[in-house]
């Protein structure tokens, strides 16, 4: 086994146990810290994928940034002595129902594939410049609707957050 393999097994295992944890745990500050552990491992498999950029960029923005902002919203909000921050089981059946649904469906895609080894790639691009060129030429409607998904994503959270008026 060489240590390519034994690193790939290590960051597999980290980022399977950390996520599982994040979806069953109650407590919302080890989700967040198990969280955490997800996206480090996550950031370790674009690193052995050779693509040191986009860990760079996993590392600062989701650990460094939105990680760190739901810890420090959590602890904030911890003094709030009227709602429980514990995560409740009310839609555990349906959740089981549509996970397994879609696994099946997953599993099933899988095994029925027939595989085919795909020509060598074209070497990669180096360096932020090539990475630009790529995201403003060939890759501009996805950077543009990824964009579009991540204000969404904001003003949903910014609606969910505010306190509503009645």
């Amino acid at each position: 086994m060489d240590l390519y393999l034994i690193l790939f097994y290590f960051f597999a295992i980290i980022t399977l146990v950390s996520a599982f944890f994040v979806v069953t745990t109650r407590n919302v500050i080890y989700a967040a810290f198990n969280l955490m552990l997800t996206l480090f491992g996550v950031a370790g498999f674009y690193v052995l994928l050779g693509a040191d950029f986009i860990a760079i960029v996993q590392l600062i923005v989701y650990v460094g940034g939105i990680l760190i902002l739901l810890i420090f919203g959590v602890m904030l909000t911890n003094k709030i002595t009227d709602t429980d921050i514990k995560s409740g089981f009310l839609n555990r059946v349906p959740g089981l129902l549509i996970v397994g649904t879609f696994a099946g469906i997953l599993i099933g895609t899988l095994l029925k594939s027939t595989w085919r080894i795909a020509a060598p790639l074209p070497p990669p691009v180096a360096g932020l410049v090539g990475i630009g060129n790529l995201l403003m030429t060939e890759y501009t409607l996805i950077f543009e609707i990824l964009g579009a998904v991540l204000l969404i994503a904001l003003i949903g959270a910014a609606s969910i957050a505010r306190k509503q008026s009645n």
